[in-house]
């Protein structure tokens, strides 16, 4: 999947705001807030449920890897997720 239509796919199911369960949120982290080396995607199945994580870690910018996103697409779609929520800012990773 191109990288502007995965972007758009994601954006859309964040403007939507909160519909319930199943979440999935999804954040950033980097060393600094230029470059995101990694993102977390969180999968929480049903309100008070522990939440579950999967990790990707990218040589370039997360943000803009193909493969990620499209992988973050599929896991949106997969789960049925009902509220998708995105941090914009990335998160500094500690050393």
């Amino acid at each position: 999947m191109k990288l502007e239509k995965s972007a758009k796919r994601i954006s859309k199911r964040v403007k939507l705001g909160f519909k319930g369960y199943p979440e999935i949120s999804i954040a950033y982290f980097g060393q600094n807030q230029e470059v995101a080396e990694e993102v977390a995607v969180r999968f929480i199945p049903e309100e008070g449920a522990e939440a579950m994580e999967e990790r990707f870690i990218s040589k370039t910018d997360a943000r803009t890897d193909e493969v990620i996103q499209s992988a973050i697409v599929k896991i949106i779609e997969r789960c049925q997720a009902e509220t998708v929520t995105l941090n914009e800012t990335i998160e500094i990773k500690s050393k």
